[in-house]
């Protein structure tokens, strides 16, 4: 299987982190990585990561601004795309086909070939321009998947919600992280 992950630059960086760091244990993905600038920005404030680390979880990265590169065509088979998070820019973007960058570019690849595109937004309040934005991009194919935390899994710490949104997110392409508490319910 071959995935392309997106990370732009919305708070949530650890999404994207973690989902590489996941798949990096599944010795039957294979990894293209596109980081936004704003993404490097968010990796350096909100994480103790560093872009080059980040990057050393992925088997390729391509350059946010190379639209030549390999995940721009469609005749680059993948399984899929995942944008973790998805900024309101970058959703807009996808929603328009507005394609300036590799991210976007990759994204739009991805909903003409007919494969799985997943986007994370993160942002929270959000407006009818928002709401909007996702409604399109659904409508386009696109899955919406807002990290949302689920809470019958009892989560006791940060990771443990974030695993949740990773596992959740890797269940679409019918991948088994091993991460996620699934609901087995309520004993009635």
């Amino acid at each position: 299987m071959r995935l392309i992950v997106g990370i732009s630059g919305a708070s949530g960086v650890i999404y994207g982190i973690r989902l590489l760091e996941v798949l990096r244990e599944l010795s039957e993905v294979e990894t293209h990585l596109i980081l936004s600038g704003n993404s490097k920005l968010n990796i350096s404030i909100e994480t103790d990561w560093s872009v080059k680390d980040v990057e050393a979880l992925a088997n390729s990265v391509h350059r946010f601004a190379d639209v030549s590169a390999s995940v721009a065509s469609g005749s680059f088979r993948t399984d899929g795309m995942i944008v973790a998070p998805c900024s309101m820019k970058t959703l807009s973007a996808i929603t328009n086909s507005y394609t300036d960058n590799l991210l976007t570019r990759a994204a739009d690849v991805v909903l003409k070939e007919a494969k799985k595109l997943v986007l994370l937004p993160r942002e929270s309040p959000m407006h009818v321009g928002h709401c909007r934005l996702m409604y399109q991009a659904a409508q386009m194919g696109a899955i919406i998947a807002p990290p949302v935390p689920a809470f019958y899994n009892r989560p006791k710490t940060v990771e443990d919600i974030i695993n949740h949104t990773v596992g959740r997110v890797l269940d679409l392409f019918d991948l088994d992280s091993d991460i996620v508490n699934r609901w087995t319910g309520n004993g009635n």
